[in-house]
């Protein structure tokens, strides 16, 4: 049992330390909180994956509520994909929340706050209110507005509701302390005006809350018993505690807000705005794009929910903030699609490979296993000829004893083929090796059981028959910026740091089982990588993206 406990993290502990302290299972209730003002990124998928994690551990709902209080950024779009990346994910919400669901009531709060005395209509600008501020260790300076009485914030307020003031000239702001050591307690603003309209409520409001003020009382409408939330707003928790201090009911169950630590990914950005800066400036081709640090974009490239969620699980939840190599998220998208992607044969770089001694026009049909690491996936038949495709790098004209592969005079297995042997190679006018000619050994072919079949060489290759192969645009991916982490330069934009070759686009060859290949499917490439039929993909035209390669190619760079 100890043993058990041990293995909890800090926020389970303080789940387990409430339940012991009077709680009951069926109090619990959690929330995932989005803004729809972009699309979600590997960032919230520990969120994602912690909220609802919860929900199954203790068999508890999880609200998904949009948190949609500022209609100059949000969209339906936004709020569509958010939906459609949680459920990819493999979590499914109890109900479907919006703080605009809660206009109404977050308004008449805001009317028995103005009545008591704890806020007031301000109509100073943004940069006297801020000169007023004050510093961490200087008390502010009172708003000559603070004092007010009643009757005309009420009615000032009103107006406001109504339209009758312009963006930025009126603002709503909580009483509370300007001499606070906490910045947040000094007459944080709970309302502007914003004459744009919402996509839900359209034009019935000119007014709309602040998050600070929107978010704890809308986790009490709901009786969320746990609002989590990262280290960025562990200074507003006061702020959150004492507007519920304003509302709640002690017969209703009081909302608790903690906060664990962001998880930054390295060679990427995931900062929404950052992100946006990135699809507005066509740095990208969008949220989607398959470079991106989005769940979409990742989708998009091919990669799995259970990859993702391993990935979360793997770093955990912390009370630090810490960067994150991308490289831990890549092997667990390796280690799920090694057990779960069919092998194909795909070429990328052709170099053809004329067998000389095998009869012209014949087509012979070769088993081939469809994954060694799943018995079950059973076999298919790949087309063999006279002529074929290998890979470029996979031949040189000579070569060392280290070189494994097909080099003039050399012998090599073609996979689940015949043993070849390189005779001669042709090339152009510029010494570029366009040909090689080889003969194969009838009797080695694989699994046929003869002498010749097991006899041992030190080279496989992959390869497809010319004849029959498939041209497809390949699309070959790398990490968007060459700086780990790229938005942490006080002298430097992010921008700077944008790979030049984040996207490579080339036409491979590959057998002809893909032909019914659709968007979204994922095979290794043997010997190359795992790739993803992309959206783009048509019957007239098959398009890949390069998930991850099978190995680390980055480890050896920066060790250099």
């Amino acid at each position: 049992m100890s043993e058990a406990v041990e293995s909890l993290n800090f926020i389970e502990h303080i789940v387990e330390e409430d339940l012991k302290n009077g709680y009951s299972k069926q109090d619990l209730r959690f929330r995932f909180p989005p803004e729809p003002n972009g699309y979600l990124h590997i960032g919230h998928a520990s969120s994602i994956c912690l909220n609802f994690g919860l929900g199954l551990r203790y068999n508890a709902p999880v609200n998904l509520r949009f948190d949609d209080t500022n209609p100059a950024k949000e969209e339906q779009e936004y709020v569509d994909a958010i939906k459609r990346d949680v459920e990819w994910l493999g979590f499914k919400w109890d109900t479907e929340r919006y703080a605009s669901d809660y206009f109404q009531q977050l308004y008449d709060w805001a009317i028995e706050l103005i009545k008591k005395g704890k806020a007031y209509v301000d109509e100073q600008s943004s940069e006297e209110m801020a000169a007023q501020k004050g510093t961490p260790t200087q008390a502010g300076t009172e708003s000559p507005y603070r004092n007010r009485s009643v009757e005309e914030n009420l009615e000032l307020f009103e107006r406001m509701k109504a339209g009758e003031f312009a963006e930025g000239t009126h603002v709503l702001r909580a009483k509370i302390d300007m001499a606070s050591s906490n910045m947040l307690m000094r007459d944080p603003i709970m309302y502007r005006v914003l004459h744009k309209a919402h996509h839900r409520t359209n034009t019935d409001w000119c007014i709309y809350p602040m998050y600070d003020w929107t978010h704890g009382e809308s986790d009490y409408i709901e009786q969320v018993s746990h609002s989590f939330c990262t280290l960025e707003f562990a200074m507003h928790r006061e702020l959150y505690d004492w507007f519920l201090d304003q509302v709640v009911d002690s017969k209703k169950l009081r909302p608790k807000q903690r906060e664990f630590a962001r998880r930054n990914l390295s060679h990427t950005v995931v900062s929404k705005r950052k992100l946006l800066q990135l699809v507005e400036q066509k740095v990208v081709k969008g949220w989607d794009d398959p470079r991106m640090s989005t769940i979409s974009g990742l989708r998009r490239r091919g990669y799995t929910p259970e990859s993702i969620r391993n990935f979360v699980d793997t770093i955990g939840i912390a009370k630090r903030d810490n960067l994150i190599d991308v490289s831990l998220l890549e092997f667990h998208v390796r280690e799920h699609l090694n057990k779960i992607a069919p092998r194909v044969m795909g070429v990328l770089n052709p170099l053809k490979v004329v067998i000389t001694n095998y009869p012209e026009g014949e087509v012979e049909w070769l088993d081939t296993e469809n994954n060694p690491e799943d018995a079950s996936a059973g076999t298919r038949q790949i087309p063999f000829s006279r002529e074929l495709y290998i890979e470029q790098e996979d031949f040189r004209e000579e070569a060392n004893r280290k070189f494994f592969r097909l080099k003039l005079g050399g012998e090599v297995r073609l996979k689940s083929g015949y043993i070849i042997k390189a005779e001669s190679c042709t090339k152009d006018t510029d010494g570029n090796i366009i040909e090689v000619q080889c003969t194969y050994d009838p009797k080695s072919k694989s699994g046929s059981g003869t002498e010749e079949s097991l006899r041992k060489v030190k080279g496989t290759l992959h390869w497809v028959s010319v004849a029959h192969a498939l041209k497809a645009e390949v699309r070959l991916y790398d990490r968007l910026f060459t700086d780990e982490s790229p938005d942490t330069h006080k002298d430097k934009d992010f921008m700077e740091f944008v790979n030049p070759d984040s996207l490579k686009v080339i036409t491979g060859y590959l057998e002809p089982s893909l032909s019914e290949a659709k968007a979204g499917d994922r095979y290794q490439f043997q010997r190359l990588g795992y790739f993803c039929v992309d959206p783009d993909s048509s019957d007239e035209k098959l398009v890949f993206n390069r998930t991850v390669g099978l190995r680390d190619t980055w480890a050896k760079i920066q060790s250099k």
